[in-house]
């Protein structure tokens, strides 16, 4: 449980740590060089460990897919997004992704949606409108948030192919592997981010070495204390702990970075958390499924 909570608010700190490290990096290359870091970490905890575990053909189909999803696809957007928008908005607008699982699933796995996913659906919904209408200087639309938001249903999409791939591979492996791959697939978008001349890094040792500590423990550390967590505590009780990161985002957000708490803000993540908790819950006897991915 402790370890849990230690992910809940790493998870809060590292999308205002995302926030920071944009004003001091492009963002394909911030996504890339914490991608790398988190590559190195996993793959060395993976080969310390155990051996990991030979892919078969098919299997890597989904990892090759969950590596353009997961990591190409969803760092980009996340990115590009928190660029123009802010840590507090992406932490809400990425906790409807297991409600986007749930609808894609029943389109695509013709998965059963209770009354429940339906409900919370409806109200988590609502609650990214208010955020994502209120979000705009001038037309009310946030182009931040709508990057954000498309950041969010590549994490949902990867899911289903993470499902597929767990049920043949070890989760541990599957994170190891299609992270590597995600890093790989992200070098080209780097060089195009190069030859458009947007392409910028800090020349301070600090802010590198902040960005390698938030790459190894808010992404690397706490994604296999999650893991563990879920093993120890079981789904359902892990799940919950998914509502506290956007409320961590905000309040550290107004402390680090200055960013205003506002009243749309707050009533859009009442009603996502509202929404994701009513949709989790299920019959008695049935677990909740939660996957593990590389989160910005």
């Amino acid at each position: 449980m402790l370890r849990l909570s230690a992910v809940s608010v790493l998870w809060g700190c590292n999308y205002v740590a995302s926030a920071y490290l944009l004003r001091e990096f492009s963002p394909v290359l911030l996504a890339l060089s914490r991608l790398a870091v988190t590559s190195l970490f996993l793959l060395s905890v993976g080969l310390t460990s155990k051996p990991l575990k030979k892919p078969t053909r098919q299997e890597w189909k989904w990892l090759v897919w969950i590596g353009l999803t997961s990591s190409l696809m969803y760092q980009l957007f996340y990115f590009l997004g928190l660029a123009h928008s802010s840590a507090g908005n992406a932490a809400l607008i990425i906790a409807l992704s297991p409600i986007a699982t749930a609808l894609l699933a029943r389109v695509a796995l013709k998965e059963r949606i209770t009354g429940y996913k339906l409900a919370g659906a409806a109200a988590a919904l609502a609650g990214v409108a208010i955020i994502v209408l209120n979000g705009g200087k001038v037309t009310g639309v946030s182009r931040g948030d709508l990057m954000i938001l498309l950041a969010m249903l590549t994490l949902a999409v990867s899911v289903l192919f993470i499902r597929r791939a767990t049920s043949t591979m070890p989760s541990a492996d599957v994170t190891i592997y299609s992270t590597l791959i995600g890093t790989i697939l992200l070098m080209p978008a780097a060089g195009v981010e190069w030859a458009q001349g947007h392409l910028h890094a800090s020349g301070s040792a600090a802010t590198w070495a902040m960005l390698i500590v938030v790459a190894l423990i808010a992404q690397g550390l706490a994604g296999l204390w999650w893991n563990q967590g879920i093993s120890r505590v079981g789904a359902s009780t892990s799940a919950m702990f998914m509502n506290i990161p956007p409320f961590v985002a905000i309040l550290v957000a107004y402390i680090a970075l200055g960013d205003p708490i506002r009243l749309a803000q707050m009533a859009g993540g009442v009603l996502i958390v509202i929404g994701v908790a009513v949709s989790s819950k299920k019959p008695a006897g049935k677990a909740v499924p939660v996957h593990t991915v590389i989160r910005g």
